[in-house]
């Protein structure tokens, strides 16, 4: 019976894996396959549209304000949205993932007026209130107690100003309709019920979720100070090409296998179960990207890879406890469940730590951030989910079905203690040299000039070039061909091009240059190229990246690690874990930010993800290494010192760490070799970014934990031995010895 029930769920669970694989591949009923992923402006494409200001004169703070309710609605309708200026009174709105022009300008609204208006008795029509007095407007729906149906609605929130005029207007008209007019034509008349004082309405009895869309989406962006006309709307092929895409998924699939074959031979049956449960985690991941019509970009596609780091961290101390059991002499059934149990804390304080992280992230970040967010949140959970379950179930079923002998584990060998501690100094000592001298080099080319980055067209904005050619190029051959032309004029790499669906069209993004390099740009694609020079239209664009999208990112990413710091002291019940962590994420950032100042690597767009990945992957590894220590601290029998403590627990999980980095490297070099350019750019830093995290995490947070205790906060070096409690000893020991006191 037991035999049977065992091959029953593995049977259940190769089943699952068998669906979810074949609907990410085909689909079922034309939904789930991967094709139908939401791909970003930079990897598929979108539809770009063009507004134009049509008031002779306005501030430029109206013309902001203006550009920033573009770009609350443009992030409504996609997280990845990118909304810049170009010249003087032209706002651009790109919106990745879609293909057809009228129906995405037609759900990002027209910018107009929207009143709130009453007909009074004597005949004249009132304006209660304007969009400016709403805060938010949402549609919804909720199912009816009585009949079960669908009823859809819209939920308006306003603001003091609004709810005290909205208050007035509705005691006023109990019984009557509010009108909501759009640029003088009335588009919704819900009758009033009551008086609403609260400052939140509901508008209910609309016919569908569309209807409901359509009527939140023109009172959200109703109300402009400046008067807009859409002069263009167009779709636009992608910055990297269909060929740049297919060769990072290609590089992604070797990079998984290469993994795959390393975790096998390493583990042995463990390592086929983790391989397993890997596909079961990347099959379960495009369902979810699927199901919550995520975009995905290349920001996404680093959410994805630290989630397949994670995903393999996870199996790693697993399996390293596993044979460290079997090695202390363990039976092989004990030695699982031990193994499983023992490894649960780490994995799940690291895997919520960095959760938390991107909680923080999805709420206060915006744009790219969110993206980024998205994709690390969906990737933790799943990751979670195919280790300690997933695989825990398919260890215990093979052991039960007879896969008993320990040659099937593999073994641990027993490391002889490195001193971590005793070489603190020359640790501590490398890492503040890396960083002073590459701030030394980034200063230095601040005085030149060029600046302490080389910021993009992203964050510096630039200009576009509009070029007609005589023949059809594709994404591939413009920038095998003209792309390296182009760079070799102006001096930089920073290009990013778009063309127009079913047309000769390109608009290239570049750094802004002097006239006689423009010039000289545009008589290159001539002569070269066959471009039509009497058509080409330039004009200065701005940052795609908005200071406000900066700002949300940074406050973002501070709320987001004190968050970790107060979940990392909650956990280990003392502050000097949090301190420490947090300081060698501090190391981390700064390495990736030095090595951006000296290998002048463009910082745009993906700049904000790659900072993200790191401090989310760093942070899981220390996590992993106090969680030994704590361990060693709580089972401290032989009353060993604190700093032998710290150096037994790193050479412990040293296995882990390097198998970790090594797997997570390994399949961010195989996009980073077949990748083009821009997405060199973006992997390059991540791997830079992880040997700088695993560096951080075996180097810099034990020894910099020791210090802290032992001179930071006062506790001197303990002449006993046995003098640990303070080092995370749990509340019940602490409780115990009171006890015995």
């Amino acid at each position: 019976m037991k035999n049977k029930s065992n091959i029953i769920k593995l049977v259940v669970i190769a089943l699952i894996f068998a669906v979810g694989a074949y609907t990410a591949g085909f689909g079922i009923g034309g939904m789930g396959s991967a094709k139908n992923i939401i791909l970003g402006l930079d990897v598929r494409g979108g539809v770009s549209i063009t507004y134009e200001v049509q008031d002779e004169s306005f501030t430029a703070e109206d013309f902001q304000d203006t550009k920033k309710k573009l770009e609350d609605r443009a992030n409504a309708l996609s997280t990845e949205a990118e909304v810049y200026v170009e010249g003087d009174r032209r706002i651009v709105v790109n919106i990745p993932g879609e293909t057809d022009a009228e129906k995405t300008l037609e759900r990002l609204g027209q910018p107009g007026t929207i009143e709130f208006i009453t007909y009074e008795s004597d005949g004249s029509e009132k304006v209660w209130l304007t969009g400016e007095q709403i805060s938010t407007a949402r549609a919804g729906e909720r199912t009816e107690d009585l009949t079960g149906a669908n009823e859809y609605l819209v939920e308006l929130t306003m603001t003091s100003e609004g709810a005290t005029a909205f208050a007035e207007a509705t005691s006023q008209h109990i019984g009557e309709p509010i009108y909501i007019v759009y640029d003088g034509e009335q588009i919704s008349a819900p009758t009033v019920q009551q008086a609403i004082t609260g400052g939140q309405a509901e508008i209910t009895h609309i016919a569908s979720a569309e209807e409901a869309e359509y009527l939140a989406t023109m009172i959200r962006i109703g109300n402009l100070k400046l008067n807009l006309e859409t002069i263009s709307h167009k779709t636009v092929g992608a910055r990297l090409g269909a060929e740049a895409l297919s060769k990072s998924i290609t590089a992604g699939l070797i990079g998984l296998l290469l993994i795959c074959l390393l975790m096998i031979v390493i583990y042995r049956i463990p390592g086929v179960v983790a391989s397993f449960a890997l596909f079961f985690y990347t099959v379960m991941v495009l369902l979810a990207l699927n199901g919550f019509n995520m975009t995905l970009t290349l920001p996404g596609i680093a959410g994805i890879i630290l989630g397949i780091g994670m995903a393999v961290d996870a199996n790693v101390i697993i399996y390293t406890r596993i044979r460290e059991e079997i090695y202390a002499g363990t039976p092989v059934g004990e030695a699982i469940r031990t193994g499983f149990n023992k490894a649960n804390s780490a994995i799940i304080d690291g895997n919520v730590t960095t959760l938390i992280a991107a909680i923080v992230l999805m709420w206060r970040g915006s744009g790219t951030v969110q993206g980024f967010a998205q994709t690390l949140a969906v990737g933790i959970l799943i990751s979670m989910f195919t280790a300690l379950i997933v695989s825990r179930i398919i260890m215990t079923a093979l052991y039960r079905l007879g896969v008993k002998d320990p040659k099937y584990y593999g073994t641990e060998k027993k490391r002889a203690t490195i001193d971590f501690v005793g070489r603190k100094k020359i640790f501590f000592g490398i890492a503040i040299a890396v960083i002073v001298v590459g701030l030394g080099i980034g200063i230095m080319h601040n005085g030149k000039g060029d600046g302490i980055f080389n910021t993009s067209i992203e964050f510096a904005g630039g200009r576009a070039l509009t070029v007609d050619f005589d023949k059809s190029y594709s994404i591939e051959e413009f920038n095998s061909e003209v792309l390296p032309k182009i760079s070799e004029l102006i001096g930089s790499t920073d290009i990013q091009a778009q063309k127009e669906t079913n047309t000769n069209r390109y608009t290239i993004k570049m750094k802004d240059v002097e006239e006689s390099v423009m010039a000289d740009v545009q008589d290159m694609l001539e002569a070269d190229f066959g471009a039509d020079k009497g058509t080409m239209e330039m004009s200065f664009i701005s940052a795609t990246v908005s200071r406000e999208m900066t700002n949300s990112a940074i406050s973002a990413t501070i709320i987001a690690i004190v968050c970790m710091l107060i979940y990392i002291w909650f956990r280990f019940n003392n502050i000097r874990y949090a301190a420490s962590a947090v300081a060698a994420l501090c190391h981390d950032v700064m390495i990736l930010l030095v090595f951006y100042m000296v290998s002048r690597t463009s910082v745009g767009n993906a700049f904000i993800a790659c900072i993200l990945t790191i401090v989310g992957y760093s942070i899981n590894a220390t996590i992993v290494i106090f969680d030994r220590i704590r361990e060693l601290v709580n089972a401290n029998l032989e009353k060993k010192d604190f700093g032998t403590i710290v150096n037994e627990s790193i050479t412990s999980t040293l296995t882990r760490t390097i198998y970790t980095s090594l797997t997570t490297f390994i399949a961010v070099f195989m996009i980073f070799i077949m990748g083009v350019p821009s997405i060199q750019e973006f992997t390059l830093p991540i791997m830079v970014g992880i040997v700088a995290g695993g560096f951080s995490s075996v180097c810099i947070t034990g020894p910099l934990l020791y210090v802290i205790g032992h001179k930071v906060l006062g506790k001197p070096r303990p002449k006993n031995p046995g003098v640990t409690a303070n080092y995370g000893k749990n509340k019940k020991q602490k409780k115990a010895k009171k006890a015995e006191a």
